[in-house]
């Protein structure tokens, strides 16, 4: 099989030093691209079929580990008929079931983790890092799904060890995989023969690269620029570029002048003839593009100089732990929650639960549910009230506030007025932890900056509850509610959560 160097090399004899016209471009662009020679398979190297094989290889781990385990809990069969009997049993079955759901968690794990497209630069820690953390997650759905639904069944040590087991298995094939190819890449097996199009910053900066990284698999020829200058690395003018493409047997082009249209469109016309791979590299904003993605919206190609990534799988976990915890609380709480509400009923005239609107997420407004622990004219006073308010900025607070019933207090103190908001979470419109929402007047009187403390679903307890809660600043509110956000994990809730017992144990509620 001749690889494309060789290929072009055969087409040598229409070689033509000067460039098409490009009033061709319009008509060549509808041209079915030239067919690669599948000599390098460079460009194959992240197709679809890839990706295929990849998830395939790991759920035949995840599911062959898991048949492992099973034997090593319950029976080492000494034949495939015992296996098959083994698994026909009540227990059998199963774990066949638990497996299979371990499988697709940790596929689509894989997934989100970016780990079925492999580029060579990637680090084997990295990927590695990815793979515990696809492992990870997949094995605390695991353990949420057990706790959830109730099965006795499954054996919490036999999830855990499964877990380690796929991280080590997955992790495994992958740095077997990845010295596999780099030992065939610095043998000289699959290297693509690049030549860059410009020899300024970019250019020697892309060269060097490859040059310092050989397991990528490029092999730099050489140069083409505007003008020769003498420099044996420069191989000819752009004008050269079929000359010395064939020449050397060139497979791709990476193109680093300064972003010049005519010359993309030509060159593109000259790669397409030739049968090369021809990538861009904009040398734009003073190198700010450098590192930047490249992607497509709706057809767009975009770069993103800058983004603040939505970690969308993890919030959809911390979704899953507030609808858990939000059920067991409120369910853990209905007789407190009856007992108080007959004591506030006793205490002084009006409804047990006090339903008002708040501020929520990207500010939306939502019906809040608290235990009353104000008097029912309490809203209506709160205007007359604000030249007291001791509290610096738009929110309103009084420690001794006269509007507060007598079993509010106590209430307060504890923070079992705030235990309704369970159904709050329960039905999405608060979370666990986050920042408190405010009531409408309050919020009428935010500055600009104070709304990005609205970019996360308001919580029952957040950073500020915790670090600063008599605090009487709210610049020192919004300081921890953003400092909540940008950077939120689910282990920081549950810190958060944890710090926040002590606190209600101590009574510091007002």
């Amino acid at each position: 099989m001749h690889s494309t160097g060789t290929r072009s090399q055969r087409e040598a004899t229409t070689s033509a030093l000067q460039w098409p016209p490009l009033q061709e471009f319009a008509r060549e662009a509808m041209l079915p691209q030239q067919s690669r020679v599948p000599g390098r398979g460079r460009s194959l190297a992240h197709g679809p079929h890839v990706r295929i094989a990849y998830a395939v290889i790991d759920f035949l781990l995840v599911c062959s580990g898991g048949i492992l385990i099973f034997c090593l809990r319950f029976e080492v069969p000494h034949s495939i008929a015992q296996l098959r009997q083994l698994f026909r049993t009540t227990p059998g079955q199963t774990y066949v079931g638990f497996f299979l759901l371990s499988a697709a968690l940790v596929l689509l794990s894989c997934v989100t983790q970016d780990l079925y497209r492999t580029p060579r630069d990637r680090s084997f820690l990295d990927e590695t890092f990815r793979v515990a953390k696809a492992t990870g997650i997949a094995t605390v759905l695991l353990v949420l799904f057990i706790f959830i639904s109730g099965y006795k069944d499954i054996s919490r040590v036999v999830v855990v060890v499964a877990g380690v087991q796929n991280f080590f298995g997955l992790s495994g094939w992958r740095y077997l995989k990845k010295k596999i190819v780099t030992k065939r890449t610095l043998r000289g097996i699959g290297i693509s023969r690049v030549l860059v199009v410009g020899v300024g910053k970019m250019g020697r900066g892309l060269a060097s690269w490859f040059t310092d990284n050989p397991h990528l698999g490029y092999s730099v020829c050489g140069f083409l620029d505007i003008h020769k200058n003498g420099d044996p690395s420069v191989l000819g003018t752009i004008r050269d570029l079929r000359a010395v493409a064939l020449s050397h047997f060139v497979d791709e082009l990476f193109v680093t002048l300064p972003a010049d249209s005519e010359l993309v469109k030509e060159t593109f016309l000259e790669a397409r003839r030739l049968g090369l791979n021809l990538h861009v590299v904009p040398d734009i904003y003073d190198g700010l593009g450098w590192r930047a993605a490249l992607h497509k919206i709706g057809g767009f190609p975009v770069m993103d100089l800058h983004e603040h990534p939505i970690p969308a799988f993890g919030l959809a976990v911390k979704r899953a732990f507030d609808i858990v915890g939000a059920f067991l609380a409120l369910t853990l709480a209905m007789p407190v929650l009856a007992l108080t509400a007959l004591w506030i009923r006793l205490d002084s005239r009006g409804p047990a639960f006090y339903v008002a609107p708040r501020v929520g997420w990207k500010g939306r407004r939502f019906r809040c549910y608290k235990l009353r622990t104000m008097v029912t004219e309490a809203d209506e006073q709160k205007n007359s009230l604000r030249g007291k308010n001791e509290r610096n900025g738009p929110f309103f607070k009084i420690n001794n506030d006269p509007r507060i019933t007598r079993c509010g207090r106590w209430l307060r103190k504890f923070s079992f007025d705030e235990l309704p908001q369970l159904w709050n979470v329960l039905i999405g419109d608060m979370s666990l932890v986050g920042p408190r929402p405010h009531p409408i007047d309050d919020f009428e009187r935010y500055d600009l900056e104070h709304l990005r403390r609205l970019d996360v679903k308001p919580g029952m307890t957040g950073l500020w509850q915790v670090k600063a809660r008599h605090d009487p600043s709210f610049e020192t509110n919004v300081a921890l509610d953003l400092e909540y956000i940008e950077n939120w994990n689910l282990l920081l809730d549950l810190k958060i959560l944890w710090n926040t017992l002590p606190a209600i144990l101590r009574a510091e509620g007002r």
